[in-house]
């Protein structure tokens, strides 16, 4: 059995790469700080242009109609330059929600929209507390009490919240109840709550590569650069295990986060499980991405001027994101201890 990405996939990836390395960078990150929204108008519209807004919307509303797995490369990408626009977000999470939501008339009125690039909506779960991006939402999929609601632009209010991450954007949401539109209650809107957060814990996960892999890249470059006795700092044995710890933890972290975008795609029964496992590890490699880069930049790493910051804060974001490292860890637990698992087990041993 083949558990490589195709070669499609592969190319779409690369061409993806290619395009964010060379329009988003550090100076344009640090611009985009000094704007009111954060955002620009036209890399968005630029993402329109390659089909990456519709990547995930089914073909019958104008997109390419892939899944999680097709998707899960090109989120890491958006990690590895730190990504502000929610292109992650909406093709993994807002749109797949939609989809799930199963009323063809709602789909029917968004879809099409988020496709073309003429709107763009946005998923709040409560696990977050605040919710990214509300700002350039047209349409809102609240949690609130247990129940799902859709809420339209001009129906909400927004109160900003300061980041650690510059690049984000975060909003205390208030809406009127009685006034948005109830998608769901109940068990339902428990399996919608479940569906949104797994797909925004592996969105948190894939990026957390992409982010993890840029700090030891600028961190590779500095110490091959920054010179002490004559030599450069990088062919120090201690410098070199730093890298070396990050980099093969790495490589470890990879096929749980891929593993997780295919239990989704599937609609396997581990999906929670495989997502929580993803989010843990790739978050915890990102983590000690940002500590080893900082120890290896030494008092540089903590300058405003130096880019590793913008990697390291938006690391750390990304580790509270969807969901703790403890909660992640709980969930496992629970199925690890599950009737479920010592079945798997006890099957297993038989074999």
């Amino acid at each position: 059995m083949d558990f490589t990405f195709s070669e499609d996939q592969l190319l779409f990836q690369e061409s993806v790469r290619d395009f964010l390395i060379n329009e988003v960078t550090p100076e344009s990150i640090r611009v985009a700080w000094q704007t009111e929204s954060g955002r620009s108008d036209a890399l968005w519209q630029q993402f329109v242009e390659m089909g990456l807004t519709g990547i995930t919307v089914p073909e019958a509303h104008g997109g390419l109609g892939m899944n999680e797995l097709d998707f899960v490369l090109l989120a890491q990408e958006a990690g590895y330059v730190a990504l502000s626009e929610p292109l992650v977000h909406s093709a993994l999470v807002a749109v797949p929600t939609i989809v799930q939501f199963g009323d063809s008339a709602f789909a029917e009125q968004w879809l099409p929209k988020i496709a073309s690039g003429e709107a763009k909506a946005v998923v709040g779960l409560e696990i977050n507390n605040l919710v990214e991006d509300a700002h350039s939402a047209d349409l809102l999929i609240l949690e609130k009490a247990g129940a799902v609601y859709a809420v339209e632009a001009g129906a909400f209010e927004l109160r900003c919240n300061e980041s650690i991450d510059l690049g984000r954007k975060l909003f205390a949401v208030e809406f009127d109840v009685n006034a948005a539109l109830n998608l769901a209650d109940g068990d339902k809107a428990r399996e919608l709550i479940e569906f949104a957060l797994n797909r925004g814990a592996l969105a948190a996960a894939a990026q957390a590569l992409g982010v993890a892999q840029r700090m030891i890249d600028i961190s590779v470059q500095y110490t091959s650069e920054r010179q002490q006795f004559g030599v450069a700092i990088g062919s120090f044995q201690a410098v070199k295990h730093h890298m070396a710890n990050i980099a093969y933890k790495l490589e470890y972290a990879k096929t749980p986060v891929y593993r997780a975008a295919y239990a989704l795609a599937n609609n396997l029964s581990s999906a929670s499980q495989n997502v929580s496992h993803a989010k843990v590890v790739a978050c915890e490699v990102a983590d000690l991405a940002a500590k080893n880069s900082i120890q290896v930049h030494g008092a540089m790493g903590y300058t405003w001027e130096v880019d590793l910051h913008i990697f390291m804060k938006r690391a750390w974001a990304l580790n509270s994101s969807y969901g703790t490292a403890g909660f992640h860890k709980q969930r496992i637990a629970e199925y690890v201890f599950s009737d479920e698992a010592m079945l798997g087990a006890g099957n297993t041993f038989a074999a």
